[in-house]
C-alpha cells in the first residue's frame, strides 16, 4: 500500500468509527425516512458520482461523518440493484492530501464513469489557505467499486481559467466518440456559468470554452451542472446562487462540440418546493436518463429557519426518489417518477368516479399513514369549486395538516407546511394548468419527513420537508366554493426500505 492509499484508509476508518458509535441509535428516531435514502448516521447533501457498474447502481453522495450539520465532507456510498433499495457501502472517498483536506472543505461534489471495467470518478477538492477559497479537480478510481484510489499526480485540474474564479467546483463528465468532456459551476462578476475542458485520457485536462452563463438574470454561482443529451437537444441543469427561491434550473437546446458552445431556446425550474437541490444525472444501461436531488435547504436560501428537529437526533437531510427526465413536444422537462418505485406498494385503496362537496369526509375514516402513494384524478372543466385539493398529515383535531391545493380560477398549484408541525413554514407555489381534456393528476408520495409531488405526469414538480408527529397520519380530499369531480383515486400504503 502505497503513502497516500495508507492515508485515505486510515481516514476513512476514522469516520467509519465515527459513525458507528451513533448508527443504532439514530436508526431510532421515528422521524427518520422510511423509503428515501439517508446517510447511517449525521450529515448528508448533494447526490454525486451517479453511475451504473457491473448491474448495479451506484450513488455517492457529501457526507459528514463527525456531525448532524454541513463540513468535513466525504464522500458516503450505497448501491442498489431497483434504484429503491438501497444497501450501505463502507465510505468511499476520505480527505487525506492537502489538496482536498479542511474543515470548512473536503470531498465536494463530482461524477462518475464506468469505464475500462472500473468506476472512475472525478470530484471536487475543496480547501481554504487563510481567507483564500481554493478548488481543484482530482481523479480516484475503483476496480470493485468499493474500495477508491486517489490518483498519485493529483490534482488533474489544479486552477480556474480566466474566465473563471475561486469558486470552481462540482465537475461532471461525459464521453463522446474517443473525447472526455467535463463541465464545471463557475462565476465571475456575479453572474455564474458553466465551463468547458475535454481531455483523452481524463488525466490531462484542456480548458475549452464557457458552455453557458448568466446573463445577470440566471444567478450568480451555478452549482452542480450536468450536461447531457436527450430526446434530440441538450440540456443544461444547475442550481443557481442568488436568484431568490429558484433553487433548480434547466436549458434545453443545441450544442456545437466543435465551438464548445451551448445555445439555448427553453428555460425552466426543476422543482418549485423548499426542499431540492443539487440534482444530478446519469443514463442507465436502459438508456433512461435519471435523477436525483437533495432534500434540503442552504442556510442562505430565503426561506431558510433551520436544518430541523431531526439535527438533535445525530442526523440531516436526505435524497430524492429516482425521477426519469424526457422532453414534451415543446422542449420542455418532464420528470417522473421511475416506475421501480412501484416495489414500495402495499396496500391498495381504490375510488371510481365521485362528486365531491365543501366539508364531505371521503375517506377521513378510511385510510391512514406516514407513507402513502397517492394519485389523484381531477376534472377541473365540470366543477364549479375554487379550490380542491388533499389534506395530508393531520392530527386528531385536524388543525395540524399539510395542504396540497390547487386553485381553479388561478390555475396554481401550492403546499402549504406553514400548519405542518411546529417548525415548517411556507407555501410553496407554481402555475399548472390542466391538460387538453380539462383534467389534473396530482400524484404524491409522503414519507415521515417529506413530500415530492407531481403534476400531470411530472411537468411540474414540488418537494417540501416536514417535521409532523408520527401520530398525526390522516389524509382527506377536499374541496372549497362549490362541488369537484373526481374521476379517479388511489392510494397505497408504502413499504419501508430497511
Amino acid at each position: 500500500m502505497n503513502e497516500i492509499d495508507r492515508r485515505h484508509q486510515e481516514a476513512i476508518e476514522k469516520a467509519e468509527a465515527s459513525v458507528s458509535q451513533v448508527r443504532e441509535e439514530v436508526a431510532k428516531d421515528p422521524r427518520r425516512m422510511k423509503y428515501h435514502l439517508m446517510a447511517p448516521a449525521y450529515w448528508i447533501n448533494d447526490p454525486c458520482g451517479l453511475v451504473q457498474f457491473q448491474g448495479e447502481y451506484h450513488i455517492f453522495y457529501q457526507f459528514n461523518p463527525y456531525s448532524p450539520l454541513w463540513g468535513d465532507i466525504h464522500w458516503g456510498h450505497a448501491k442498489s440493484r431497483d434504484l429503491v433499495h438501497w444497501e450501505h457501502l463502507p465510505i468511499a472517498i476520505a480527505p487525506s492530501e492537502p489538496y482536498d483536506t479542511h474543515p470548512k472543505g473536503g470531498i465536494f461534489t463530482g461524477c462518475a464513469m464506468a469505464d475500462d471495467d472500473k468506476i472512475k470518478v472525478i470530484y471536487c477538492g475543496s480547501t481554504w489557505a487563510g481567507e483564500n477559497l481554493r478548488q481543484v479537480q482530482c481523479l480516484a478510481t475503483s476496480q470493485d467499486g468499493i474500495r477508491f484510489h486517489k490518483y498519485e499526480h493529483n490534482p488533474v485540474i489544479p486552477g480556474f481559467p480566466p474566465e473563471g474564479s475561486e469558486n470552481f467546483r462540482d465537475p461532471n463528465i461525459w464521453k463522446h466518440g474517443d473525447t472526455y468532456y467535463m463541465v464545471l459551476g463557475s462565476c465571475k462578476d456575479n453572474r455564474g456559468k458553466a465551463l468547458l475542458y475535454t481531455s483523452k485520457d481524463m488525466v490531462d485536462w484542456e480548458y475549452k470554452s464557457v458552455l453557458a452563463e448568466s446573463d445577470g438574470s440566471l444567478g450568480t454561482m451555478w452549482e452542480c451542472p450536468d450536461f447531457f443529451p436527450l430526446d434530440g437537444k441538450y440540456v443544461l441543469i444547475f442550481s443557481p446562487m442568488g436568484l431568490g427561491k429558484v433553487k433548480g434550473l434547466y436549458l434545453v437546446g443545441d450544442f456545437d462540440y466543435e465551438s464548445g458552445t451551448f445555445h439555448w431556446q427553453t428555460k425552466g425550474e426543476l422543482d418549485y418546493g423548499f426542499e431540492y437541490y443539487a440534482p444530478q444525472t446519469f443514463e442507465d444501461n436502459s438508456h433512461r436518463r435519471v435523477m436525483f436531488g437533495w432534500l434540503n435547504s442552504w442556510d442562505w436560501m430565503p426561506w431558510f429557519t433551520s436544518f430541523g428537529p431531526t439535527v438533535e437526533q445525530n442526523w440531516c437531510g436526505s435524497i430524492s426518489l429516482p425521477r426519469v427526465l424526457h422532453l414534451d413536444e415543446e422542449n420542455r422537462l418532464i420528470c417522473e417518477p421511475a416506475e421501480e418505485t412501484a416495489a414500495l406498494r402495499g396496500e391498495r385503496f381504490h375510488w371510481e368516479s365521485a362528486v365531491l362537496l365543501p366539508g364531505s369526509r371521503f375517506i377521513r375514516d378510511r385510510v391512514s399513514g406516514e407513507c402513502l402513494e397517492i394519485e389523484i384524478k381531477w376534472d377541473i372543466l365540470n366543477s364549479s369549486a375554487k379550490q380542491a385539493g388533499v389534506y395530508l398529515r393531520m392530527g386528531e383535531e385536524e388543525k395540524i395538516r399539510t395542504v396540497v391545493q390547487y386553485d381553479l380560477g388561478t390555475q396554481e398549484l401550492s403546499v402549504d407546511r406553514s400548519q405542518a408541525d411546529n417548525c415548517s413554514k411556507g407555501i410553496s407555489r407554481c402555475t399548472c394548468l390542466p391538460e387538453a381534456d380539462g383534467t389534473l393528476t396530482l400524484r404524491i408520495f409522503a414519507d415521515t419527513s417529506c413530500i415530492e409531488l407531481f403534476a400531470n405526469g411530472g411537468k411540474s414538480c414540488m418537494t417540501n420537508l416536514i417535521y409532523p408527529d408520527p401520530t398525526c397520519d390522516g389524509i382527506e380530499i377536499f374541496c372549497r366554493g362549490g362541488s369537484a369531480k373526481l374521476l379517479s383515486l388511489d392510494i397505497w400504503k408504502l413499504n419501508p426500505i430497511g
